[in-house]
């Protein structure tokens, strides 16, 4: 089987580039330069019309969109238990998976690219604000959700943690103190300590140097 994970350095498809890793999956990477639009050109529309990452290519079959892939990783990769095997707790990893993508993702769009959402003259500083001001909220939950606990579901990580852990580590990028958010925080250190994720981060900086020259 021939997998390749369409990655851009810091885009939320680190979340899928680290369960991968902890499945123990040979994959490759397609590593795009979304600074300079290469999301956007029609060789990449060709694997995803879409003009997003990830996209995961399984012999040559294309998977889009966080959730289903994160599943399809999952699914193929079972003993890594990347997903509670208790059915309704299953479901509610979906559904923080998705609150991850529908919830707080668009709040850290809103922050990055506030020409998205308005542009109108002198819109963007209001823009940055409402998305600062919802990604609190949305942290707030997280920090309630993870009190007294190391993962999201039980004593396993898995996909919650995966694609929370991405949009934390993203929400810091902006410039607010996040440390308040102490559950969080030492949930972001205990990923930032898994092998999976330290391979990840070597790996992004080996590509912003390739992509930077």
């Amino acid at each position: 089987m021939k997998i390749t994970l369409a990655f851009a350095p810091g885009a939320c498809a680190i979340a899928p580039y680290i369960l991968l890793k902890e499945a123990g999956a040979a994959f490759d990477t397609l590593d795009l330069n979304m600074a300079a639009g290469e999301h956007h050109q029609p060789q990449y529309l060709k694997i995803n019309p879409k003009g997003k990452v990830p996209a995961l290519i399984v012999d040559g079959t294309v998977i889009t969109e966080n959730v289903a892939i994160q599943c399809w990783i999952d699914r193929q990769f079972p003993q890594a238990g990347l997903m509670p095997s208790d059915p309704m707790q299953y479901i509610h990893a979906l559904s923080v998976m998705g609150w991850c993508g529908s919830g707080i993702h668009p709040k850290l769009t809103q922050q990055a690219r506030p020409e998205r959402y308005c542009d109108a003259p002198d819109a963007a500083a209001r823009v940055k604000e409402l998305g600062h001001l919802g990604m609190i909220e949305q942290f707030e939950l997280a920090e309630q959700m993870l009190a007294g606990k190391t993962w999201f579901f039980g004593e396993r990580f898995g996909c919650a943690d995966a694609y929370f852990y991405w949009t934390f580590r993203r929400g810091g990028a902006f410039g607010a103190d996040l440390s308040r958010f102490a559950n969080c925080t030492a949930h972001r250190a205990r990923v930032e300590a898994r092998p999976s994720v330290k391979a990840l981060l070597a790996y992004e900086d080996a590509v912003k140097a390739r992509l930077s020259r």
